[in-house]
């Protein structure tokens, strides 16, 4: 064990009593970001597709009154904007979203043998889903002159991963996206950027085949998964006050494998 795997929250200026909406909390990356976040001081709205996930997430008692629960599926329209107008009022306002939702599709085989059906599930959950959620809570964050938005991508998103091509390809889209979006609102007071993780340890990753993940794991300098509350830490700074003058951009988090 190493001391990420103990770290406990670090301070972070401003976030105490922000309103956080956290989307792909049932598991993963989204359940740590709720918990580290709550810690910290804020306020969570947690939606997922498993709408038992949250609710059960919601009703721990460690973190008492700062979390409610919703269902959200990204893929389809209606569904956002009731999400995100539900979360809004049960809030009081959102400061800040953090979409962790992703699936990877089948992976482990070339371009030619993808179905479209799961191609098209793939970049509708990761690319069209992610375009959604910010349409839904940017007029909000115009209005009040502040907010934070980011959306989890992937280091496949920058580089490319053999035997993942629709899970590549909708990421890269993703930054994109992002770019576009932080320049458009870049004098709101409203900030949005991404984050490209390499391969951190988490359901998603463990419902992969056992070769993919060695073969992405073999391309980290730092041979080593990421951690959790590593993630958690960064995802933290990322929708703090602190990281106003930070748009359109996409931290890397993949332990050495790309600096760009």
């Amino acid at each position: 064990m190493t001391d990420t795997d103990n770290a406990g929250p670090a301070v972070v200026d401003g976030l105490r009593g922000q309103r956080v909406v956290v989307c792909g909390a049932g598991s993963g990356i989204g359940r740590a970001t709720v918990y580290d976040l709550v810690a910290r001081g804020c306020y969570v709205a947690c939606l997922d597709v498993n709408a038992d996930a949250v609710r059960e997430l919601a009703e721990d008692p460690s973190l008492a009154a700062a979390a409610t629960a919703g269902p959200l599926d990204v893929a389809d329209t209606e569904s956002v904007s009731r999400a995100i107008a539900s979360a809004s009022a049960s809030l009081g306002g959102v400061d800040a979203l953090v979409n962790c939702v992703g699936i990877t599709g089948r992976t482990g085989i070339t371009s030619h043998e993808v179905a479209i059906e799961d191609f098209d599930r793939v970049v509708s959950v990761n690319l069209r889903g992610a375009f959604l959620l910010s349409r839904a809570v940017l007029p909000g964050m115009v209005e009040q002159g502040y907010g934070r938005i980011l959306h989890v991508a992937s280091i496949a998103g920058k580089e490319g991963n053999a035997g993942m091509v629709s899970y590549s390809a909708s990421k890269a889209g993703l930054i994109g996206m992002v770019k576009a979006q932080g320049k458009e609102y870049a004098t709101t007071g409203v900030t949005i950027n991404a984050l490209a993780p390499a391969v951190i340890r988490t359901p998603l990753v463990d419902a992969m085949p056992a070769e993919q993940v060695t073969y992405m794991t073999e391309k980290i300098p730092m041979n080593r998964l990421g951690t959790l509350p590593e993630v958690t830490a960064l995802i933290a700074f990322a929708i703090s006050p602190a990281t106003a003058f930070i748009t359109g951009f996409t931290w890397d988090f993949s332990g050495g494998r790309a600096t760009y």
